[in-house]
């Protein structure tokens, strides 16, 4: 060997000894809490972009096993006392009463603005819905219980009612799906306001741009311009007092079930329900909601969310068959692909129908751009069990309380299996 050789050598050693003492200098930088508070966000936005350069494609991929599309919606099940056509009425029946007449204008008071930390939109949503009666806490007082890891991309809604019935038990908390402006202006005038989850579309720069859900509180209207008032916590779609129009709210609220999170006062549940009328019972809110589900396939058939959320309460009443089938559709006619960072009725449906693998290539599909999805692990680690493969099962179980310690599905399927964290 020459000396020009192991001179060259000796150089390229000492080169990769010192390119890999800086990445360790730079590694235990990034893990101070100031640095990492700055930087892990911008990460995980040029990640995301080139995972979407590395996997491109606006929508989750059709799963193999999926059905036909349906030509038409799934049919209502069979007539039940609650379900057959309305008895006619006798001679002594009394008339409905007619509805309050509405206001034209309604504006609450705005509860002091709290601009949301990264993913963070559902807690700031929650923590300024629950300034409006008092609360002085923050949003990172309910993120450090949901979402301690702030890579951590969604809140969903059952866990904001959570959090509510367990930290401010003088408050009570609802939520209902199948809403419409009506029932929106309905609660603002009577002095409520109202949490609603939609859809809306993020610009290229931000984490690739496409299709996301965001939170906003709604605090007041005008019907006479066709606007809410709401209360955006990311100042660079709204910010305080943001003004949507009717028809931008309900777009963007349809890729939720038109889901709504009422907040209110414990003592005050009898007006909430007289107010929610027949919604008062989950049972029939979801049929209505099934029905309105319905009527938009009815009106276009290629309507990907309507089938969806067919899907979504089909599941409620446990009908996985009928509710795969109308998933299937969704999914083949194009959902955008954070889709199930949100919502996993399809993950239910195709469990329960032995769908194991349609499980597991759907989370890989959604853990490929967001690797944080607790859920989306839980549901893979199932199927991977029911699949024989407990190695892989545990792995991601253990994952997803790596992501949320507090998340007491992934613990119990860890003891269901009996391992430890």
């Amino acid at each position: 060997m020459t000396s020009t050789i192991r001179a060259r050598l000796s150089w390229l050693g000492w080169f990769a000894m010192g390119a890999a003492l800086a990445a360790a200098m730079l590694w235990l930088v990034y893990q101070l809490p100031p640095v990492r508070y700055r930087l892990e966000w911008r990460l995980d936005y040029a990640s995301g972009i080139v995972r979407g350069w590395l996997r491109p494609g606006d929508t989750l991929p059709v799963p193999a096993g999926a059905s036909h599309l349906i030509a038409t919606p799934t049919a209502a099940p069979s007539a039940s006392p609650t379900q057959g056509p309305p008895a006619t009425p006798g001679p002594t029946a009394t008339p409905a009463p007619t509805p309050t007449p509405l206001p034209d204008k309604v504006q609450l008071p705005s509860p002091a603005w709290e601009k949301q930390d990264w993913n963070n939109c559902g807690p700031a949503t929650l923590a300024m819905a629950l300034r409006f009666y008092g609360w002085a806490g923050d949003q990172f007082d309910i993120s450090d219980l949901l979402k301690p890891d702030r890579g951590d991309k969604n809140v969903n809604v059952e866990e904001l009612v959570y959090y509510v019935r367990t930290r401010a038990g003088w408050l009570g908390a609802e939520f209902r799906v199948g809403g419409d402006i009506e029932t929106l202006k309905r609660f603002l005038a009577a002095g409520y306001p109202v949490m609603v989850e939609k859809g809306f579309i993020l610009d290229p720069s931000d984490g690739g741009g496409g299709w996301a859900g965001h939170y906003l509180l709604l605090t007041g209207y005008d019907e006479r311009e066709g606007i809410f008032i709401a209360q955006d916590s990311n100042p660079g779609t709204g910010g305080p007092d943001r003004r949507v129009s009717y028809a931008e709210l309900d777009e963007g609220w349809q890729a939720f079930n038109r889901v709504y999170i009422l907040i209110f006062p414990a003592g005050e549940r009898g007006g909430i329900e007289n107010l929610l009328g027949a919604d008062r019972d989950p049972d029939a809110n979801r049929e209505r909601a099934l029905e309105v589900a319905r009527a938009e396939i009815e009106a276009d058939p290629e309507d990907a969310f309507a089938w969806f959320n067919l899907g979504s309460n089909l599941v409620y009443f446990e009908r996985y068959g009928e509710a795969s089938r109308a998933f299937d559709t969704a999914i083949t006619l194009g959902l955008p692909w954070r889709f199930t960072r949100y919502q996993f009725g399809p993950y239910i449906a195709y469990f329960n129908q032995g769908r194991f693998q349609d499980v597991i290539d759907l989370a890989d599909a959604t853990l490929f751009r967001t690797s944080k999805a607790e859920e989306s692990l839980l549901w893979r680690g199932w199927a991977r069990y029911r699949l024989g493969d407990v190695n892989g099962a545990v792995e991601d179980f253990r994952s997803a309380l790596e992501i949320n310690p507090n998340y007491l599905d992934a613990q119990y399927a860890l003891d269901y299996l009996g391992f430890s964290r």
